[in-house]
């Protein structure tokens, strides 16, 4: 992907203030998950990240948006499965149900494929998924809504990173290697990408919200979960917030950036 990484002249502020990595939200609440199996489908132009990391059994999922508590009706993730996002036209009911199928034994291309047959809404839906062992998927819509503006993908080592509503394909770009340039943990490298998409012209709409779920195996629910749900600078106030706090999802040395 060398190519494409010419266009994401942020970075440096991205990692800087990458130095910000966050701490504990433990397990997913009974009230959380409830309002999750709640959650209205909608349209959300939408940047996120779905990664993985075999090695220590991490997996997170990242997302910013002007569509309000974004963090919660887009990303999805489990200890030992995978990520999932569904966005533009989202529908939060296949959050749980993608990582059914995957958690089945399912390749990330059929489950995207059982989601989408008989759905009458297939060509405004953008999806991302990956599993485990770091195999991605995405599927871009064929007809997104006027305000679409710019949408696509790029996927990498261990991750896929998706957009719509988005000032140009600089934001994807400068995402992909943010995720791959920024040394730290997974969660690190999550808040770095959003970070760079962000400061590389994120959702043309404006910002209002970000978030961002990691699932550890071996920990029930949400090994660490944060949002920011209504912000005039939603991804910098998120990143703030992950610097000032302490958890094992930081890794050593967030947000420096490899030569």
């Amino acid at each position: 992907m060398n190519g494409v990484f010419q266009h994401s002249r942020c970075l440096t502020v991205a990692t800087s203030l990458l130095l910000v990595i966050l701490s504990g939200c433990g397990e997913r609440s009974e009230t959380s998950a409830r309002l999750q199996d709640e959650a209205p489908a909608g349209v959300s132009g939408t940047f996120s990240i779905v990664a993985v990391d075999p090695n220590t059994g991490v997996c997170g999922a990242a997302v910013a948006s002007k569509y309000p508590a974004v963090g919660k009706v887009v990303p999805y993730v489990r200890a030992g499965v995978g990520a999932f996002c569904t966005q533009h036209w989202h529908n939060p009911k296949w959050g749980e149900r993608a990582l059914n199928l995957l958690a089945q034994g399912q390749l990330p291309e059929a489950v995207l494929s059982e989601l989408l047959r008989d759905d009458p809404q297939k060509d405004k839906r953008q999806l991302a998924i990956i599993d485990m062992s770091g195999r991605a998927a995405n599927r871009n819509p064929a007809n997104a809504d006027p305000s679409g503006i710019w949408w696509g993908a790029a996927s990498g080592r261990y991750y896929a990173c998706q957009g719509n509503t988005l000032t140009g394909c600089e934001v994807v770009y400068a995402m992909a290697r943010a995720y791959e340039r920024t040394q730290g943990s997974l969660a690190d490298r999550l808040m770095a990408a959003l970070v760079a998409g962000d400061k590389a012209g994120g959702d043309h709409r404006g910002r209002l919200a970000a978030g961002m779920r990691v699932a550890k195996k071996g920990v029930e629910g949400y090994w660490l979960e944060l949002y920011v749900d209504k912000s005039d600078d939603a991804v910098t106030e998120l990143a703030k917030e992950y610097a000032a706090l302490e958890h094992q999802a930081k890794g050593a040395s967030p947000g420096s950036e490899q030569p």
